[in-house]
């Protein structure tokens, strides 16, 4: 299997804007994040497209990855790595269009005929989940283990879990077959980030990506 653009990266932030975006990247990737995505449904595409230059700056100062959830056209730019998009969202195959052939596009999956249908889509990775429910998401069901089960089975591209990610639960995930975590409440809700991100990390590499 081929990793693509994202290498051997496996510990995914997705945020939201935040007063404090700069110092707060710049703590989860000292404790081992290595892929960022900026996540904000609130902000009007100006503020983003401010926010996400601001992103960008820090991530490419640490070397890792940023990538804008949903906008395509304020990825191109802001010179971002790439996007992020869902199932409602611009399809993958536009926002290949607008970035081009080298740039990182995701795209989400949240049950067996999604993952199915993605072959077919321009995509670099993509992420599988939620495995619980999750208030960043509001009113959508956990797929539960057997939905990683079935990714690790069928797909060859590289994969991301969503949803509930924490010390405690990755265990499970790992026995799953998962390799590559998304991560948002454990960190954007943590009093000390670069910490929590050292603990996720250290349970996360306890199994070896290959």
């Amino acid at each position: 299997m081929s990793p693509g653009p994202l290498g051997d990266r496996r510990l995914y932030l997705c945020t939201a804007d935040r007063p404090d975006l700069a110092s707060f990247l710049a703590a989860c990737i000292a404790g081992g994040v290595d892929v960022v995505q900026l996540r904000d449904k609130q902000l009007d595409a100006r503020p983003l497209l401010a926010r996400a230059r601001l992103a960008a700056e820090v991530c490419a100062d640490h070397g890792v990855p940023f990538v804008l959830n949903d906008r395509p056209d304020l990825a191109l730019e802001c010179e971002a790595a790439g996007v992020h998009v869902g199932q409602d969202d611009a399809p993958p195959g536009l926002a290949r269009r607008i970035l081009g052939p080298d740039a990182i596009v995701g795209f989400s999956t949240h049950a067996p005929a999604e993952l199915d249908a993605s072959a077919s889509e321009p995509a670099d990775y993509l992420s599988v989940g939620p495995v619980a429910p999750t208030p960043t998401k509001p009113g959508r069901p956990g797929t539960g283990l057997d939905y990683l089960r079935y990714a690790a089975r069928t797909t060859t591209r590289p994969w991301f879990v969503t949803g509930g990610v924490t010390p405690a639960t990755v265990g499970e995930m790992l026995d799953a077959g998962a390799r590559r975590f998304v991560v948002v409440r454990w960190l954007t809700e943590s009093s000390n980030p670069e910490a929590a991100a050292r603990a996720l990390r250290a349970a996360i590499d306890a199994v070896p990506l290959g």
